[in-house]
């Protein structure tokens, strides 16, 4: 290993410190005002659509674009593509340290969001490649020789100061050493932008802040960016949605108390998908973007919708939120170093049978069943 073991900071201050995992302070949800959700906890099953998993592809920003990563390299064999805003690569907090002393949180404090302010290196996309062949070893996660047809979208604003430049360009370092074509990978990093997923919205925040609801007008839609490179067959956007948006139950997806995860989840299914069989893009949002925090914002006004609804895609937007006590998370971020995880050095959450990764692969799974079936 080629870092200096990192001291795990005191039990205390790893709580308190979970308070800076999100940019913007510990009010910063407040600044947004907040809509109220259609969703009730008694939504609807999530019906079968007979969606073509082949061509599966996700995306997301912040925590969720570690999630991205995360989700894609462990359910390789069914992924397409990734587009990863302000995100590190695949297993990032488990680097440096080794078995039982790998400090997972202050890795994700540190070496996965700005490594020069806190003085330690960025994440090593060889390590991580390397502990990734280990596990596709152990079948805890599908085979990385599937890394190789997967396209990958990366972004990084230049304003960006919670995730910065080295974590996010080791994930494209990661696919390349993966023998992913860099035909196949495309880095943007020349936008102005603060810590935000972009559109081109003017009534959103402006381009270079980092403040809440994380959502910045920099002129270009970033989700028709994105999709464009991991579907190059698009077609133009819709400008007005013909599809539906449903809010559906996502409780019965997970399988432990201690998930973090909303009742509700939400997908946006294009008109064409009642009869035909379409693509599906699940969209990760950040710490921050819950229904909680910011309302309908993330799944309604991030441009996906316009886009899928052209195309022939559903977008699945699983939904984390605030948890206070325990599992403590409470900016309702996704996990990428375990606090889901029973067994905190042993923790599960980069796996397949990780707590959300698998709740999201069955309502994955779901929408490839059989034309409105609900199991």
């Amino acid at each position: 290993m080629p870092f200096p073991h990192l001291t795990a900071l005191p039990a205390a201050l790893l709580a308190a410190s979970l308070v800076t995992l999100a940019p913007g302070g510990a009010h910063a949800a407040t600044t947004a005002k907040a809509v109220k959700p259609a969703a009730t906890r008694d939504a609807p099953a999530l019906p079968g659509y007979q969606a073509d998993l082949s061509q599966t592809t996700v995306s997301g920003l912040s925590s969720g674009g570690f999630m991205a990563a995360q989700f894609a390299v462990a359910y390789s064999a069914t992924v397409a593509g990734a587009g990863i805003i302000a995100g590190g690569p695949y297993f990032c907090s488990g680097q440096p340290g080794r078995f039982p002393y790998i400090p997972y949180l202050t890795n994700a404090l540190t070496t996965c969001m700005n490594p020069g302010s806190a003085q330690v290196a960025p994440p090593v996309a060889s390590e991580l490649l390397r502990a990734a062949n280990d596990f596709a070893r152990a079948r805890l996660i599908d085979d990385t020789a599937n890394l190789k047809r997967q396209r990958v979208y990366l972004f990084s604003g230049t304003k960006d100061q919670t995730v910065t430049r080295p974590v996010v360009e080791q994930v494209g370092k990661f696919y390349q050493l993966a023998g992913t074509p860099a035909a196949q990978i495309r880095f943007v990093d020349t936008v102005g932008a603060g810590h935000a997923i972009i559109t081109d919205n003017n009534q959103d925040k402006a381009c270079d802040v980092t403040a809440s609801p994380f959502i910045n007008d920099c002129d270009f839609v970033q989700a028709r960016d994105i999709l464009q490179h991991l579907y190059p067959d698009l077609q133009q956007s819709s400008t007005t949605l013909r599809g539906k948006l449903i809010a559906f139950n996502q409780r019965s997806f997970i399988q432990n108390a201690y998930s973090s995860m909303n009742n509700t989840g939400y997908a946006y299914i294009p008109k064409a998908c009642d009869s035909e069989s379409c693509r599906v893009h699940v969209v990760f949002h950040g710490c921050l973007q819950t229904t909680q925090a910011i309302g309908d914002r993330f799944y309604t006004s991030t441009g996906y919708n316009q886009v899928a609804d052209a195309n022939k895609i559903i977008v699945l937007y699983p939904q984390a939120e605030p948890s206070p006590v325990y599992p403590y998370n409470p900016k309702g971020c996704w996990d990428f170093w375990g606090y889901t995880s029973l067994n905190p050095i042993d923790p599960d959450f980069y796996r397949k049978s990780g707590t959300q990764m698998e709740a999201v692969k069955g309502m994955l799974d779901r929408l490839g069943s059989a034309r409105n079936s609900h199991r």
